[in-house]
């Protein structure tokens, strides 16, 4: 008798990993064949972020979609041994300023893929700050969230990040909003498609600008 694995209250929790691990092999062959994440992949892809620090990156999904081009970061050490596992470049957050890819201004996008709805805005302010220096001048902050049914899917989500969440924390962090879109499908989906996605894109202001 298979028995599931206790819903998880923290993002930090074994028992979270564990969840991301199962929606990630959910389906067996019939998910390999079909491919669902063939159309997140390529939007990600598309947007050419560059060499990308991947702030709360799981398992390492858009590491995978990356071909590795970048280096993850995570508080969750599960998920952190399974990008090492995967052969991922990735660190756990209290390791990383002292990792040889601390390197400022190095990064060309900082990605934070269903991440900051897991938090308070102070929180996103303070995560994202942490990580800005790494990013060039001119460089991007994709933010990657989901909309009303995905937000209702997840117990350890915290907040809704709608357009206008998204302006209060590009403000509070001094980043310009270059857009915000609906993905795949408009945001009317997002009330009853649970992976209709918010995809953000913020600047990192050069001098002046």
């Amino acid at each position: 008798m298979h028995v599931s694995s206790p819903e998880p209250t923290s993002t930090t929790e074994p028992e979270y990993a564990q969840r991301l691990q199962q929606l990630s092999t959910r389906g067996g062959v019939m998910r390999k064949v079909l491919d669902p994440q063939r159309p997140y992949r390529w939007n990600l892809r598309r947007l050419e972020p560059g060499y990308v620090l991947d702030i709360g990156c799981g398992i390492g999904r858009n590491l995978r979609h990356l071909d590795g081009n970048g280096v993850g970061v995570d508080h969750n050490l599960d998920c952190v041994a399974a990008c090492v596992d995967a052969g991922l470049t990735a660190y756990v957050d209290t390791e990383f300023a002292s990792s040889p890819h601390a390197v400022k201004q190095s990064f060309d996008s900082l990605l934070l893929s269903h991440v900051v709805e897991h938090m308070s805005d102070d929180d996103v302010v303070a995560l994202v700050s942490t990580y800005l220096p790494y990013l060039r001048c001119g460089g991007r902050v994709i933010v990657i969230t989901p909309q009303e049914r995905g937000q209702a899917s997840d117990p350890t989500h915290v907040q809704l990040i709608d357009p206008a969440a998204i302006r209060r924390l590009a403000k509070r962090l001094d980043l310009r909003v270059e857009s915000i879109r609906s993905f795949p499908l408009t945001h009317a989906f997002g009330r009853v498609f649970t992976y209709n996605e918010t995809v953000s894109i913020l600047i990192r202001r050069r001098n002046g600008d």
